[in-house]
């Protein structure tokens, strides 16, 4: 399909994968110059964000978290404006600037972008991210309750 596109114009899948390395470089700028106005990422989780200026603070606040994160595709396919990518997804979460190994973490992963108009309108995540979760929670501060004497 990609040569029916004009020689000018990017299809679908050359956007997705713009897109992709824009995430691996950590490239926010580049990431919401590849955004629609009204962008929406849908996380693992099913949770919704809308619009680029949201996803600007939502990459930069990834990315201050997981500070290698990178995504490899390995399989990509596509149809008209929707590009369904596969592989995997990997990083390390940041305690205190720090990037021990145990914090390290590498699942499979699917992504769909929908493409208008050169520019990705969705960005839809789908993966088990509960290996990232168990890493983040081990390492949350502790909460201290205060204990009452009376019970």
């Amino acid at each position: 399909m990609r040569g029916l596109y004009a020689m000018d114009q990017s299809s679908a899948a050359d956007v997705a994968m713009a897109f992709v390395a824009k995430i691996n470089a950590h490239d926010v700028d580049g990431l919401v110059a590849l955004m629609t106005p009204d962008h929406l990422f849908v996380d693992a989780l099913d949770h919704s964000f809308h619009g680029a200026e949201q996803m600007r603070q939502g990459w930069k606040f990834y990315f201050g978290m997981f500070p290698d994160y990178a995504i490899e595709v390995t399989d990509e396919f596509d149809r008209g404006d929707v590009v369904a990518m596969f592989g995997k997804a990997r990083g390390t979460f940041a305690v205190n600037g720090k990037l021990a190994r145990e914090n390290f973490w590498e699942i499979p992963a699917a992504w769909k972008a929908v493409v208008k108009d050169g520019r990705v309108a969705e960005w839809r995540v789908y993966c088990d991210n509960e290996p990232a979760r168990k890493i983040m929670a081990a390492n949350a501060p502790a909460v201290s309750t205060p204990t009452n004497s009376n019970r």
